[in-house]
């Protein structure tokens, strides 16, 4: 009786969606940057714009967790998920303002292809996400779990490759510098999502 009393679920479900959308808002617009190689300071500057939105709903998730008695999911699975889901915005924004810093222009093809499988991550954590509020979905969320953890693989790869390539035959110190912390940027934000991907199923395990 007096759990039915108390503050119930709340928008938890729509927070997690809210987020993951400017997620991927954010790893297309990176992508996008990096494609370009102009306009680097608008485009940075969109990036920020897309991360303190997201940030704004992490602080509402996390207000709401306080206030409500009764949760959907553990309330340690609720916070740990908004907050990684955070983390990987911040890292794209990170990325984004390392090219805008470093004035990089030329784009690599290693550079270019880490960009996309970020993009990928990113749509398969918000893929998950939406699926998460019901667990007849168990199946499909592991399954996209298993992709997510598939391309943070690819990405393990692209970068050790981009990486012996950068020091065999890039001759400026200065840019070898540069391209190995956009890379290795790029590269941190599919093994987040990897981390997304875990906390994910760890709820559908406890909850299904």
């Amino acid at each position: 009786m007096f759990g039915r009393l108390m503050p119930k679920e709340g928008r938890f479900f729509e927070f997690f969606n809210e987020h993951a959308d400017l997620v991927v808002q954010g790893s297309r617009e990176l992508a996008e940057l990096i494609a370009s190689g102009d306009d680097l300071e608008r485009r940075a500057h969109v990036i920020e714009s897309v991360e303190k939105r997201a940030d704004r709903i992490t602080r509402s998730t996390i207000e709401l967790l306080h206030k409500t008695f009764i949760t959907p999911l553990d309330r340690d699975d609720i916070h740990q998920l908004i907050t990684k889901m955070d983390d990987i915005l911040d890292l794209i924004e990170d990325a984004a303002q390392l090219v805008y810093i470093y004035d990089i222009r030329v784009v690599t093809e290693q550079e270019r292809r880490l960009a996309d499988i970020c993009v990928a991550c990113c749509e398969k954590v918000q893929a998950a996400v939406k699926l998460l509020s019901n667990m007849k979905n168990a199946a499909a969320i592991m399954q996209i779990c298993e992709e997510i953890d598939r391309f943070e693989s690819e990405a393990d790869h692209v970068m050790r490759a981009a990486m012996a390539k950068l020091f065999r035959d890039e001759p400026d110190v200065r840019q070898v510098i540069k391209l190995r912390a956009v890379y290795q940027t790029l590269e941190t934000v599919t093994d987040v999502c990897e981390d997304v991907a875990n906390i994910i199923e760890g709820i559908v395990l406890e909850n299904s």
